[in-house]
Formats: C-alpha cells, structure tokens, sequence
C-alpha cells in the first residue's frame, strides 16, 4: 500500500513538472539554461576568457 502511495505521487509530480515546462518554457533559472555562444570581442571577434573587455578596449557582446 505504502509503494503505491509513493508510486501515485512521484507520477504525479512528475506530471506537474511537464506541465509546468510546456506552460513556461523560458521560466528555467540561469544556470539550468544553455548557454548560446562563448562572448566575443565587438571590435576584434577574439573569444573573452575571464575578463568582460578585450585588450583591443572593445567590449563584450
């Protein structure tokens, strides 16, 4: 009896993440979403590691 309770609301919360995820798909916390693209300098094209300016004193995009 227990295993079935159990079993019933482990679908059922199952149930309410995916709708939850249909109904609000941009809803997701920062750092669950994916990232587009690594940052790039705006003047040269050069990746940005560690740092939001470039050498060149163009900024990030």
């Amino acid at each position: 009896m227990l295993f079935k309770i159990i079993l019933v609301f482990l679908l059922a919360m199952i149930l309410i993440a995916l709708v939850g995820r249909a109904l609000f798909p941009g809803a997701l916390p920062k750092v669950l979403r994916k990232k587009t693209s690594a940052p790039v300098c705006g003047k040269c094209g050069r990746y940005l590691i560690g740092r939001k300016t470039c050498d060149c004193g163009g900024k990030a995009k």
